[in-house]
């Protein structure tokens, strides 16, 4: 089903959670000129009350149903990952354009599922990788395709802190280090070396099933490879670096979110010679992706090109994978 394009208007969101990420997220609406936060829902009456008051939302739910069947056109869902493919499904069966915290679902089956249910509607979708969206990435991409360090062999990433162990949904059935953390390095290592002939992949993995951490070697052909971890028990690196044939860039700490970003060059007659580049954060560092996602919504756009559904299942595949390695029964989440 086509959608009309709406460029001149501003389009209205509804917020699904109050939790942090919630609050970053609508604090950095308030930059994007083009949207209108104009409700919130929340399972607990006092929790939307508080939300829309501190951020002047003028409607509040307790029952995500009716803020589904209010005067809203998009929603960004915020709740705990578990909850996230079905509250994605109602909100796209309803014709309302959904962009989702990630992970999008918990499997490469739920993303294809909620893809085929954005493609039936019309509605648009997208997984809120804001990593793909940030100005430094936009410069890593011109550097790399501007051969500034050759052909890329190896990516090298991880995201790894000791979280404390208290009554949130990490630490519930279905919480996982792999799709909270290790989402962003398997990402990177789809957005430069594509999707990987092998994998191999150690981890530790609670009775329950929630996983605790892993690391992984993601192979491809001519034996270029990437390495990743991650973890919610401990620290690990939280750097990134791209390695090609002829140089090296490396991205600082917090590198799905970094501003700045190293360019490493090696030659004998002068040594290693190195170019900094820096970018600005707007906000809490969402409000490129959610300028785009708003623009995308008001063309009649289904996707944005930047992350599609499919590059989306794509990650999931090998994430799926990493997982029935590290569990032991052999499976990934069900």
């Amino acid at each position: 089903m086509p959608v009309e394009s709406r460029a001149d208007e501003k389009l209205r969101w509804g917020i699904v959670g109050t939790g942090g990420i919630s609050q970053q997220i609508t604090a950095d609406f308030s930059l994007v000129g083009n949207a209108d936060v104009v409700a919130v829902a929340s399972r607990h009456a006092s929790s939307a009350d508080e939300f829309a008051d501190a951020f002047g939302i003028p409607t509040r739910f307790d029952d995500y149903s009716k803020m589904l069947d209010s005067d809203i056109d998009a929603v960004y869902i915020g709740t705990p990952h578990v909850t996230h493919f079905e509250l994605a499904r109602a909100a796209l069966e309803r014709g309302r354009h959904v962009l989702c915290e990630k992970p999008i679902g918990l499997n490469a089956a739920e993303v294809r599922e909620l893809a085929a249910i954005a493609s039936e509607s019309g509605a648009f979708l997208m997984e809120a990788m804001w990593m793909k969206f940030n100005p430094l990435y936009a410069r890593l991409h011109q550097v790399v395709d501007a051969g500034a360090i050759g052909e890329i062999r190896s990516v090298r990433s991880s995201f790894g802190a000791p979280f404390p162990q208290d009554d949130s949904s990490r630490w519930k059935p279905g919480g996982s280090a792999l799709l909270d953390q290790g989402i962003y390095p398997v990402t990177l290592s789809h957005m430069f070396l594509g999707e990987p002939s092998n994998i191999t992949a150690t981890g530790v993995i609670r009775e329950d099933a929630v996983d605790l951490s892993q690391n992984y070697t993601l192979n491809y052909s001519g034996g270029r490879f990437a390495h990743g971890a991650s973890s919610m028990v401990e620290f690990l690196d939280q750097s990134a670096s791209l390695s090609g044939t002829g140089g090296w860039i490396t991205i600082d700490t917090g590198f799905w979110f970094a501003s700045r970003l190293t360019v490493h060059r090696f030659s004998v007659e002068k040594g290693e010679t190195t170019e900094t580049i820096e970018t600005t954060r707007e906000g809490n560092g969402y409000v490129p992706m959610l300028r785009a996602v708003t623009a995308s919504i008001l063309n009649g756009d289904v996707e944005h090109p930047l992350h599609t559904m499919d590059e989306t299942a794509r990650v999931f595949d090998t994430l799926d994978e990493i997982r029935r390695q590290i569990t032991p029964n052999g499976k990934a989440w069900s």
